[in-house]
């Protein structure tokens, strides 16, 4: 031993702040001590935040990631806390946003003996990470640390997880921290963007498929001009609403669970699909429904910033490996034709998703909030750069029908439909941007995956509202259930607690709503509280989306 010398674990936190890490997202273990030592000394620089599950750790990370798009760092602790964490692993590998997982690990001489808490987590998370490494060797943290980084936000982001045994994290390490080298962005050529307008001026009824990660308001602005120039039609993928202002002419709608049937028609009928920074995945094609594998009937351009994306499923007439900031730079300055055939398609599609945004009028026997009208309130009262976050339910139908995005960087959700994600990314989100609003909305399923980080919220001055949508049911499982064993209801009822009563034990601001007309005025006491807000949300059991009733025949 070299007491001259830096331990691995401070090399890793030197590293750290040598690529600009500002806060990490964490639930303490003694595997990671020394780590946890060094980010002591680190503290002026470093904000460490203590999650209450490292599930709850990991969303926030991920949900930092998608608001910096720099990767979101998390560290847990070996064995469970690892497994834990995988739910945000996961989220942030369909997501593609970059993040880093640090998980403590036994020491490098009991390897294979099934020792306490001992995970291969090479093996565990090689199909959820872009890369998986374990530090065996103390000198070659550094190189290690700058390659996650740099793993982390080159092609597609992702997530990268990195194994710390806890012997090496004592041991001296002859190299310091190094930071990873930023690439040059790529640009397209000439004759490419030539070849892309004179395929776009030749369509009749062109669509816009917008989504993916990495995008910036410098880049959305960019869509937006162009867009507009061209009077294109631009639909947004799941969840990724927030690419585009909802309220530009131009926007139609979003390829979604829930999808509009309008929308949905117009893709089969499109002959020509630009699809922008997103994979064409099965929940943008209704079930690869809207689309025929492997070649389309429509043309199809499909521009991404990871090559493997391009053709995975779909070939197309021109594939171009650019990221999104590229690509919108090239296609804003591409000069658009003096009379688009498509005009009158254009503006048929927002007029269509412009009546889809109408909340449906409620059955005379409905009972509790109306949750289409709770979220035109909502968008009414909140400002454009809110962020808006939630997890997965058939809750989020109405929110992401009924809601408007306006600005990007606003809207987090995950799409590979994670429940419990809502809180912890607000949490997350209100830490990240303190001067801004924050709002998370939640079934009751889904809010009590994570209803703990309620207290991280408290113990770090987090400001945001939480929405709880209480209809006692898991209710995206009923729906599925009445379709396939109607009246066999198994697994599905929800019995909570008292949410209020919870939330105040915090001490959040905290009501019960049970009508639509208490919903403006209980939201707006809540914006005025300088703290944490809770909302409880009766609504209608039967209502199980905008347009279905339990008990009644389906469409």
């Amino acid at each position: 031993m070299n007491p001259t010398l830096p331990t691995a674990g401070r090399v890793l936190v030197d590293s750290l702040r040598l690529h600009g890490v500002d806060r990490v997202f964490c639930v303490p273990g003694e595997s990671y001590l020394e780590v946890l030592d060094a980010l002591y000394d680190a503290a002026d620089d470093i904000e460490l935040i203590v999650a209450k599950h490292e599930g709850g750790a990991a969303n926030m990370a991920e949900a930092d990631g998608k608001l910096t798009g720099r990767p979101g760092i998390c560290m847990v602790t070996r064995g469970p806390g690892a497994t834990h964490a995988s739910t945000g692993v996961h989220t942030a590998q369909q997501d593609s946003t970059p993040m880093i997982l640090f998980v403590g690990q036994i020491a490098r001489g009991d390897v294979g003996r099934d020792v306490f808490q001992e995970v291969d987590y090479v093996a565990m998370f090689g199909k959820l990470a872009k890369w998986v490494v374990e530090i065996t060797d103390p000198s070659r943290t550094a190189e290690i640390v700058a390659r996650a980084f740099h793993v982390a936000v080159s092609g597609r982001p992702g997530p990268v997880v990195i194994a710390l045994p806890e012997d090496v994290l004592v041991a001296p390490s002859q190299v310091p921290a190094c930071k990873s080298t930023a690439l040059d962005a790529p640009a397209a050529s000439t004759e490419t963007a030539m070849r892309l307008r004179t395929l776009l001026a030749d369509a009749e009824r062109p669509l816009v498929m917008v989504g993916g990660s990495g995008w910036s308001p410098a880049s959305a602005e960019s869509l937006a001009r162009f867009a507009a120039d061209w009077n294109l039609p631009v639909a947004c993928t799941f969840r990724r609403q927030d690419v585009v202002d909802n309220r530009l002419p131009q926007y139609v709608g979003h390829l979604s669970l829930g999808m509009n049937p309008a929308l949905a028609d117009m893709v089969r009928r499109a002959d020509l699909i630009l699809a922008l920074g997103t994979r064409i995945t099965d929940i943008a094609t209704d079930g690869y429904t809207l689309l025929e594998a492997p070649r389309p009937t429509q043309t199809l351009i499909h521009i991404h910033v990871e090559a493997a994306e391009i053709g995975r499923v779909f070939q197309p007439d021109m594939g171009i490996e650019l990221p999104a900031p590229a690509a919108v730079a090239m296609l804003a300055a591409l000069p658009p034709p003096e009379r688009p055939a498509w005009n009158d398609w254009t503006a048929s599609a927002r007029d269509a998703f412009v009546r889809f945004g109408v909340p449906p009028q409620r059955s005379p026997d409905a009972t509790g909030v109306d949750l289409g009208q709770a979220m035109q309130a909502l968008r009414a009262a909140l400002p454009d750069d809110a962020i808006v976050t939630n997890g997965a339910g058939n809750y989020a139908v109405w929110l992401h029908r009924f809601f408007e995005y306006r600005a990007t960087r606003t809207e987090l959700a995950p799409t590979c439909g994670a429940m419990g994600y809502g809180l912890p990314a607000a949490v997350a989100a209100a830490l990240r941007h303190r001067d801004r609003e924050v709002v998370c909305v939640a079934g009751d399923g889904c809010f009590l995956m994570y209803p703990q980080e309620l207290a991280t919220a408290a113990q770090y001055g987090a400001k945001l509202i939480v929405l709880v949508v209480n209809n006692g049911m898991y209710g995206t499982i009923r729906m599925h259930q009445e379709k396939h064993y109607p009246h066999r209801i198994s697994g599905t009822r929800l019995q909570g607690p008292d949410y209020v009563a919870l939330a105040k034990s915090f001490g959040a601001f905290a009501e019960r709503v049970d009508a639509t007309d208490q919903f403006a005025a209980a939201l707006e006491r809540a914006r005025r509280h300088d703290g944490l807000a809770l909302l409880e949300l009766v609504t209608d059991p039967k209502q199980i989306t905008p347009a279905l009733r339990l008990g009644e025949p389906q469409a």
